[in-house]
């Protein structure tokens, strides 16, 4: 007897691993019937998401949750921190089956300061009853207890109990290991300890500049006197100030509204939703609209408002990136279906602009996950087959690319491919020794012949079509080395840019074939190319940068336009060292005097390259 049962869903954790991010996030499980059951956080989104497919877990807990996936759902953040309140907030709403351990009903956590005539600092979860200041909310207990023992080393304001305070007849141990200055036993002025509030108060309230630059001039004191261990302290004070006191952008002030925010890439339209309630994030939503071919962003997202709400309920604000054509026509009827004014707005500032930059990072990292998917590239690689006149479809892929800085520093990135996408376990790079500097023919012969060399002696695959990255000269070069090693069966493609470098002109070069091949702008096929050309191009510009930099022994901040020794010195300084650059968002970096937001971006930007 025939039946309807759906054949149960089986979710690919290898093939969903290569797409994911590196960057800071959300993560969502999700079962057969797309109900949510986990949500967690990630520093390292494909690492951690990653660790739930490993050999060894031990849990049983673990094992059942890893069993019922059906897909994972992931929102990119600009740090820890702003997932750590976003997976609270989504915790809160969906509690989810396996956030056992999370499921409370308690609030944000709060630094309390008491109105003591010498004020304590302390944990605070529940009513405000009590007199004093309160600060807050954090996004966990944890970072309230780590940023009360930064207090408690950097301004030595006192943490202990009432009790215990006023019963003291002696310095305690905090005194001793210099976390304290002893009010208890008036060890310190009123005055000098309430010097220590002030900046312990100033520096919860967000205005940290000024407690770091008062800390950068004691630096810089000490150092001219040759006290170079507390030199040191202040630099590592610095730094954990610095740490510490990330602004969040998850929760922001009040209001319902959705942003939404469209992208575009190689004949694929993508919308994201956003929804904040209450001026708290509470999660996302994806859509892949279809035919979206030789559609603009703004046409997309247009198109996609409208079908979105009309006959749906309606927040009182949109935020979107893009302007619309029929804005005002827009507003009139979801406003007169709302009862109530609805306003959609895309030119904005403060906590709505990072919102919108959330969700654009948020929109474009799911349509390059969606491109790179193994459905998609099944699709591109027939389209490949068909426009090649290939036998059969192609299995392996591999580009070369070349890099350097006016000859300094060579490095050739080899990239590949199979029918999964990127196969990086496969990347490899090759620094270009003995070679007259910027000659690229010299440096992509030397590359090949390394790489074929040891494929020959069987340390790898041989693929079945190897892109150049170049035109008919880098092409001639690449015959010349597979023949002297008597490689054969293996296609050679160079590509040629276009006109003004710009993408879907590209032209194609077959090794035998006297014509070249220029495909559409909207083939599949040419996608492809363009996509294992471009993480070639990335592989090999991120070796020749380590490479330059190691070479040059120099910080990771040279090469950025815009940021010289001077600004250099400022912001090692102001963080604590180029570590601590690296992990600063955007509007951390703008605190710095003299870096405009466009500053800013391109530090963040050059930081933060994906390997």
């Amino acid at each position: 007897m025939a039946t309807d049962q759906q054949p149960e869903m089986v979710f690919d954790a290898k093939a969903y691993l290569k797409t994911l991010s590196t960057r800071p996030g959300v993560y969502r499980m999700l079962n057969a019937s797309g109900e949510v059951i986990y949500v967690g956080k990630a520093r390292n989104l494909a690492k951690r998401v990653g660790s739930y497919f490993s050999r060894n877990i031990t849990t049983p807990k673990t094992r059942a949750l890893v069993s019922q996936i059906a897909n994972i759902d992931v929102t990119v953040t600009h740090t820890e921190n702003e997932a750590l309140i976003l997976e609270n907030n989504l915790i809160k709403e969906l509690r989810p089956r396996y956030n056992v351990l999370l499921r409370d009903d308690k609030s944000y956590p709060y630094i309390f300061l008491s109105s003591d005539p010498f004020p304590r600092l302390a944990y605070h979860r529940g009513a405000k009853r009590a007199r004093g200041r309160y600060f807050g909310p954090y996004p966990s207990a944890g970072a309230v207890r780590d940023t009360l023992n930064l207090l408690q080393k950097v301004f030595r304001v006192r943490q202990c109990e009432d009790v215990f305070y006023s019963n003291r007849s002696r310095p305690c141990l905090q005194y001793q290991i210099k976390r304290c200055t002893a009010p208890c036993v008036d060890y310190i002025t009123p005055a000098e300890y309430a010097d220590d509030v002030r900046l312990a108060t100033l520096f919860l309230e967000g205005k940290d500049s000024q407690v770091i630059d008062t800390l950068v001039t004691k630096m810089e004191e000490a150092s001219t006197k040759l006290e170079f261990e507390r030199a040191a302290q202040y630099r590592d004070q610095i730094a954990s100030l610095r740490r510490v006191q990330e602004r969040q952008y998850v929760s922001g002030s009040g209001g319902d509204l959705d942003v939404i925010v469209s992208a575009y890439d190689k004949g694929v339209g993508c919308v994201q939703v956003v929804f904040i309630r209450g001026g708290r994030q509470l999660g996302s939503k994806t859509f892949f609209p279809g035919h979206t071919q030789d559609t603009s962003e703004a046409e997309i997202l247009a198109a996609f408002l409208p079908q979105y709400y009309i006959g749906k309920q309606v927040p009182t604000e949109v935020l979107v990136n893009q302007p619309l054509e029929d804005q005002q026509l827009l507003e009139d009827v979801l406003g007169e279906q709302a009862g109530r004014k609805v306003s959609i707005s895309h030119n904005l500032r403060s906590d709505r602009a990072r919102w919108v930059q959330m969700a654009v990072i948020n929109v474009e990292d799911a349509l390059r996950r969606h491109l790179a998917s193994k459905s998609g590239m099944n699709r591109r690689y027939e389209a490949l087959q068909d426009a090649l006149k290939l036998d059969s479809t192609p299995q392996r892929l591999e580009c070369f690319d070349i890099s350097h800085t006016m000859g300094e520093a060579t490095v050739a990135s080899c990239v590949v491919f199979n029918e999964e996408g990127p196969l990086k376990s496969d990347y490899r790079r090759f620094n270009i020794e003995g070679i007259t500097p910027g000659d690229d023919y010299a440096a992509m012969h030397q590359a090949l012949t390394r790489r074929y060399t040891r494929l020959k002696e069987g340390e790898g695959k041989l693929p079945d079509i190897l892109f150049i990255d170049g035109g008919k000269g880098q092409l001639s070069e690449a015959q010349k080395v597979l023949e002297e090693l008597q490689v054969n069966d293996v296609l050679l493609v160079g590509i040629a840019k276009g006109p003004d470098r710009k993408a879907g002109l590209e032209t194609l070069f077959l090794c035998g074939q006297g014509q070249p091949t220029i495909l559409p702008a909207d083939s599949p096929a040419l996608h492809l190319i363009q996509q294992i050309r471009d993480e070639a191009h990335r592989f090999a510009i991120t070796g020749h940068r380590q490479r330059r930099a190691k070479a040059r022994n120099t910080s990771a901040l040279e090469g950025i336009p815009g940021v010289g020794p001077k600004r250099r010195r400022d912001l090692l300084k102001q963080f604590g060292g180029w570590q601590e650059v690296a992990r600063a968002g955007v509007d951390d970096l703008l605190k710095v005097k003299g870096v405009s937001r466009d500053l800013a971006q391109k530090i963040y930007d050059a930081l933060h390259l994906e390997n």
